[in-house]
């Protein structure tokens, strides 16, 4: 066994704890990194960047198919789905040397290729290496949940980690969960030529806002997606190319492939937290503000510290630990300011709270500032008026903002820094735009919030009239 020492060790070689490393390293810190799968985790090899890249593969064949409202004559795609995955693995292989062992090994990194466990409270074994770190971080990331439906066990079916990989095109996508990641595979499969059936235990999209969720899942059924809500499957049955969901009140759905986005839970297994006296929680580790754990020298971050579950999330956590465990600032992770994006179209994101949420915390104090993408006239030429921007506001500063359409994922970062810096709804208003944009539509929901204010106020009007009246 070679022992080993360092400043910090981190677990895990997805997006946060990559930060995390690169970060300590290049300001002088000795750090090990621990990785037993593959460099850039989840998000680069199973989730963000390969589906964004098979969406817009979906994407191309749509535009083709319905190009006629802008003048160009719509055709049938020729969907080579292979060819799809080329593409997606493509993409994957581009990026991948940002996330590379070579790459943090330039750092100063000391990378092993192999699962950490705890054997004490002060070290980890990694192989037939056994390290004692000054600060531990846990970044071990999550993998899609598989439940315990009966039958599942015997029929074949996909993850997000095995869905890329899969080549030959399917007649019939049975998907069960109806989250953002369902979603983003159902409308991706319809558009690159497959039949695809929803399979939600509850309400599709459920976590978002119901309008905002409501103006995605009509435009997923208007292309073809089979969404069915409130149906919980209790049996799986059938064979490779010829699978069958049976739910609780007797539906039986059919299809070819089975693809489970049913949620995701945390990496703890093979760590031992016992030995290192951590306390696991249902959704992962037991953090405190600063994403302690209850072994104050070990830190969790991103997925696994049982919070919310987003590669972003992870790398504003990275912040956090470099900020607290190198240079001994207090640091504390917050949330109200972090969005989200599913990435359907419309897209559709959020941050901070939504309507119902700000209801119920603030009442009668809380407005809400609203644009329709139909008066924005850059969504107008390009035939993208499909959806809305909405503000909660409280005493003049907004509290969450909701947007569905068009480069939503895109008009959301505006709110987050709103959210995050404390602004004032005149502050945004201030900002000029370039026309015509779809950013535009941020400064307008901000005009919207003060247009009674101004227009619809007698005082303001009866000062103007005065003023009028004795300007020269």
């Amino acid at each position: 066994m070679q022992e080993l020492k360092s400043d910090i060790l981190v677990i895990g070689a997805g997006s946060g704890g990559l930060s995390v490393a690169a970060g300590a390293s290049q300001m002088g810190a000795d750090v090990i990194l621990l990785e037993g799968h593959k460099m850039g985790g989840d998000c680069l090899n199973f989730g963000c960047v390969p589906s964004k890249a098979l969406i817009a593969s979906g994407k191309a064949a749509y535009g083709q198919a319905h190009a006629s409202a802008l003048g160009v004559a719509d055709v049938v795609p020729q969907v080579d789905y292979a060819a799809a995955k080329d593409h997606v693995h493509d993409v994957i292989a581009q990026i991948e040397p940002m996330d590379s062992q070579e790459r943090f090994e330039s750092f100063g990194v000391k990378v092993i290729r192999e699962y950490g466990s705890f054997v004490s409270p002060t070290q980890v074994q990694a192989g037939d290496h056994l390290i004692t770190a000054r600060r531990v971080v846990i970044a071990t990331g999550s993998s899609p949940l598989i439940p315990s439906i009966p039958g599942l066990d015997k029929v074949p079916y996909y993850t997000n980690e095995t869905i890329f990989d899969l080549r030959d095109k399917p007649d019939h996508l049975l998907i069960i969960g109806g989250g953002p990641l369902g979603m983003e595979m159902a409308q991706a499969h319809i558009r690159l030529g497959c039949k695809v059936t929803v399979i939600e235990g509850q309400k599709a999209l459920g976590k978002d806002d119901p309008e905002a969720a409501e103006v995605v899942l009509d435009s997923l059924r208007a292309e073809g997606v089979a969404i069915h809500e409130q149906a919980m499957v209790a049996q799986i049955r059938g064979s490779d190319g010829a699978v069958e969901v049976v739910t609780e009140n007797g539906e039986i759905f059919s299809g070819t492939h089975l693809l489970l986005a049913a949620g995701r839970k945390a990496n703890t297994d093979r760590l031992n937290l016992a030995a290192a006296g951590i306390e696991p929680i249902r959704t992962g580790i037991k953090v405190d503000d600063t994403l302690r754990t209850t072994n104050r020298r070990v830190y969790a971050i991103g997925d696994v510290a049982g919070g919310l579950q987003f590669t972003h999330v992870a790398g504003y956590h990275a912040g956090i630990i470099i900020r607290s465990a190198l240079f001994g600032l207090p640091s504390k992770a917050k949330t109200a300011h972090i969005p989200w994006a599913t990435y359907t179209d419309p897209e559709l994101a959020q941050v901070g709270l939504t309507e119902v949420q700000a209801r119920a915390e603030h009442g009668d104090k809380m407005e809400i500032a609203r644009f329709d993408y139909h008066h924005n006239d850059r969504a107008i030429s390009e035939r993208k008026t499909n959806g809305f921007i909405k503000v909660m506001v409280v005493k003049g500063r907004p509290v969450g903002a909701t947007i569905v359409g068009h480069q939503a994922g895109e008009l959301i970062n505006l709110w987050s820094l709103a959210l995050a810096n404390n602004l004032k709804m005149g502050q945004v208003a201030a900002m000029v735009s370039p026309y015509p944009t779809i950013g535009e539509l941020n400064k307008r929901v901000a005009g919207a919030y003060f247009s009674p204010r101004l227009f619809e106020n007698q005082t303001v009007k009866r000062v103007v009239r005065f003023v009028q009246r004795w300007m020269p």
